[in-house]
């Protein structure tokens, strides 16, 4: 990707971000893809009777949870989309969950939304000075700020809410609501239709249901995040400038974009992502700062983005999977994941053949063996413990990030230190 020594416009072919290589999955294999998962979600619900996996108030919450996911990955994907890995966002978004809860519950939750964006942003920023200003790994730079990030809050909290009514050494005081919505009629219409039990259809009306019952305002704003972050960085000028920086910063300086602005830019809005996501947990999924509600969403939201391919759809997806694998721990836990190990082991069968039939054979037996592990667990069971409940999201971001390693493809220039100038 070189510059064309009479080029004047960044619009030039030569600035064009190279496409991933590999095959890209098409819109109707994808959708069929999703309902070939659905269809066997239904069967195992049917067979296990753990009608708790796709019920209206299960998707509800997933939904929730992977609201934080989500926000962390789309800011994880604005960084590395110019250039700068982001392993910070677990620090931003405990910034965020911080200082949403510290405005929230003395000036009201909308001002906690906007100052926790603030705290997000403040992280980046100091991520952005480290990597791009002084050029210290970013790595390094990502992992102090999660450290900073944590014994900062941990420090202000006492002086923050100690003294305040329900406030504590490590939590706040409780903030108003934000509110939420039900789509009338319809709601309660896929509710019934969830609970009549048949194959597939009430499935899809559980997923359905969650998505128009008990939703929060920050979530509507949440899901226009990611349609409005790929319109920006895929449709505009500006975002084709961003982009540049993260695929080749030497040619897109030699053709006039100030790279480390557009650095700078893509970082601390990277950190106000994740700086929502964090007053999300601290005033929609709880009314309240609580030390330690982060635990590891930041990480996951990375994992997300990477499964994702670096891609706001699949991003989307990603959060969704790990929301709803999250969401066990609140609501049937045990039950819910005994029935998913049925579920794995169907997958894994589906993907035995898979190989099978693209003559890798070795890698089949493998995965045959394992899904028959499986099996014999979910036969000789009939709960898991809730050690493996609470696991749960964390062994199916490691099985996810492992599946889909081999058809990722990260900007060129993520990661690598840029000097301004180097190129000439």
């Amino acid at each position: 990707m070189t510059a064309p020594t009479t080029a004047t416009d960044v619009n030039q072919p030569s600035l064009q971000p190279a496409a991933p290589t590999g095959r890209r999955m098409s819109w109707p294999v994808l959708l069929l893809v999703i309902a070939g998962a659905l269809a066997l979600v239904s069967i195992v619900r049917i067979v296990t009777g753990a009608d708790g996996i796709t019920n209206v108030s299960q998707m509800s919450t997933a939904l929730q949870l992977a609201v934080p996911i989500g926000l962390a990955g789309l800011g994880g994907l604005w960084a590395e989309r110019a250039g700068v890995v982001n392993i910070g966002l677990e620090g931003m978004l405990i910034l965020g969950t911080w200082f949403g809860a510290w405005a929230g519950f003395q000036w009201g939750p909308w001002t906690g939304v906007l100052v926790g964006i603030i705290g997000g942003c403040l992280g980046g920023l100091l991520h952005a000075v480290v990597t791009v200003t002084f050029r210290v790994n970013h790595i390094v730079s990502g992992v102090a700020i999660n450290i900073l990030a944590l014994g900062a809050t941990r420090y202000l909290a006492p002086l923050a809410f100690e003294g305040h009514q329900g406030g504590s050494a490590k939590q706040s005081p409780a903030i108003e609501p934000l509110g939420h919505f039900t789509v009338p009629g319809l709601s309660d219409a896929l509710r019934d239709l969830n609970a009549k039990g048949w194959f597939f259809v009430s499935d899809i009306a559980g997923l359905l249901g969650g998505l128009v019952t008990n939703v929060s305002w920050l979530t509507l704003i949440a899901i226009a995040l990611i349609p409005a972050t790929w319109w920006i960085l895929w449709r505009t000028a500006f975002g084709l400038r961003l982009r540049s920086c993260g695929e080749n910063p030497v040619a897109a300086e030699s053709l006039g974009v100030n790279v480390y602005k557009y650095k700078y830019l893509a970082v601390i809005i990277s950190g106000g992502l994740a700086g929502l996501g964090g007053a999300f947990l601290s005033i929609v999924a709880n009314p309240f700062y609580l030390e330690g509600q982060v635990s590891g969403r930041g990480y996951i939201g990375l994992a997300a983005m990477i499964f994702g391919n670096w891609m706001p759809g699949g991003l989307a997806i990603g959060a969704g999977l790990f929301g709803y694998t999250d969401s066990l721990n609140l609501r049937g836990g045990s039950t819910n994941v005994h029935a998913l190990l049925l579920l794995g082991a169907l997958l894994l069968l589906v993907g035995a053949i898979w190989l099978a039939i693209r003559k890798k054979y070795v890698h089949a037996v493998i995965t045959l063996v394992v899904g028959a592990l499986v099996f014999a667990w979910y036969a000789g069971t009939n709960e898991v413990p809730n050690q493996v409940v609470a696991a749960t999201p964390y062994v199916i971001t490691l099985v996810v990030l492992a599946l889909s390693a081999q058809r990722l493809r990260m900007p060129k220039a993520d990661g690598l230190p840029y000097r301004k100038g180097q190129g000439g």
